[in-house]
């Protein structure tokens, strides 16, 4: 039943063709990192060079992913994806050409880079929305996407271990060019990735040059802002929750004096999101999805402190495991509100500020507990990033009881207006 539901997704028609090329050109974001920080490494001998070329890239990829995704939105993915990986591809590339090149040099091209970096992930979570209009299929669908992209996040650095044992540390760099290349251009030449124009190229094909440039300003800013805020808040939790979770769970382990126990912890954690993502997206839920992401975020949040106080090693990670049940459908939630509450001129750009708050939140949450890590004691780091999610969860309980107060405060205003209109032409017509 479970994989039954799934098969129905891939069924659909050009599902299976657009979803292998967007994941081939993913595979290329969990290779990067790592190719990026051998080889630079290789090609300078610092570390701290690497380092920085590494931050440098994370961040520009980072902070502009919602400006990449609006171009998409307005250009479509045909203009505005192949342009991004022909250039990130060549930028990647360029950075380890040649050995010797200064620090600032690097620098200058990771940080390029970055700022060309495809939004496959958001891109392709709105032409799911294109090839599923059915809600709960839908929803299986992202819970297809977010579990097969953790997966590849989890096999990248296993490949660019593959690749480095027999060829320069440099390889790694090219064939995560190579995939973002190849599989940018597949997923545009998918049928549904071409029957998205984007809004200037929907305005232009409608053959008339007095076309309006589309609804008036406060009606699209309100198109795409309607209740957003409170879920990318949560995803930035739920990232900030989760970013120092290795390290924690590493000083847990040595601690205990059981340092090969960290691995195998993580594997639970990772197990547990993938099979909760996939149980998760085969139910018909009822409950609306801010209702499921409040519930889904306080499960993460428990399960995360309680995490600190186990006994031993076996019992974190079983405690991990059930952490890990709620990462996955937290992550679909959110995308699945984010697309529920904006229109479709917006689905890719409204995706990309959910992708973007998870990862500031992520680094964010290392940042904070590699600080507090040796001040606290790991299980008040384990509680600490605990009350991050839970914080974010209270925070969109509090978006949803002022909507309803706005909501009828702007009702009221437009009544008012409505009646003021009517006593003017009234009046107008007596005189």
């Amino acid at each position: 039943m479970l994989f039954s539901s799934y098969r129905a997704v891939l069924r659909a028609p050009h599902a299976c063709r657009t979803f292998g090329a967007a994941l081939l050109g993913r595979l290329s974001y969990g290779m990067v990192s790592l190719s990026l920080l051998l080889a630079v490494k290789d090609a300078t001998g610092s570390y701290r060079t690497a380092g920085t070329v590494m931050a440098v890239f994370g961040l520009a990829s980072v902070s502009l992913s919602p400006v990449r995704a609006r171009l998409v939105d307005r250009f479509g993915p045909r203009r505005a994806l192949v342009p991004m990986a022909g250039a990130y591809a060549l930028l990647l590339t360029a950075l380890t050409w040649r050995p010797g090149v200064s620090g600032s040099a690097l620098v200058a091209l990771a940080a390029v880079a970055g700022c060309c970096t495809p939004p496959l992930g958001p891109v392709m979570r709105a032409l799911w929305s294109t090839l599923l209009p059915d809600r709960l299929m839908l929803q299986r669908a992202y819970s297809l996407d977010g579990v097969a992209e953790e997966l590849l996040f989890v096999s990248g650095p296993l490949l660019v271990g593959l690749l480095v044992r027999g060829a320069v540390p440099a390889a790694g760099v090219a064939a995560s060019a190579a995939l973002v290349l190849v599989g940018t251009l597949a997923l545009v030449s998918s049928p549904v990735a071409r029957s998205l124009p984007g809004s200037a190229g929907a305005r232009a094909g409608d053959g008339r040059s007095d076309a309006p440039a589309g609804p008036p300003a406060p009606e699209r800013r309100r198109s795409w802002s309607s209740g957003l805020g409170g879920v990318v808040v949560v995803a930035m939790g739920v990232g900030a929750g989760l970013g120092g979770l290795d390290l924690l769970v590493v000083a847990f382990a040595d601690q205990r004096h059981q340092p090969g126990a960290a691995p195998w912890v993580l594997a639970a954690l990772s197990t547990g999101s993938a099979l909760g993502g996939l149980a998760y997206g085969a139910v018909g839920w009822r409950l609306p999805g801010r209702q499921r992401l409040v519930l889904i975020a306080t499960g993460l949040a428990v399960s995360l402190a309680a995490a600190g106080w186990a006994p031993n090693t076996y019992v974190l990670a079983v405690l991990a495991a059930l952490a890990g049940v709620f990462i996955a459908p937290a992550i679909t939630t959110a995308y699945l509100i984010a697309d529920e509450s904006v229109g479709a001129a917006h689905r890719i750009r409204a995706g990309a500020w959910i992708n973007t708050a998870l990862n500031a939140g992520t680094a964010g949450g290392a940042a904070a507990i590699g600080l507090l890590v040796g001040r606290l004691p790991v299980a008040g780091c384990f509680v600490w990033s605990g009350a991050l999610v839970l914080l974010s969860a209270l925070t969109i309980v509090a978006v949803e009881r002022l909507r309803p107060h706005r909501t009828r405060a702007g009702a009221g205003m437009q009544v008012g207006r409505e009646a003021e209109a009517e006593a003017e032409a009234e009046m107008v017509a007596r005189t």
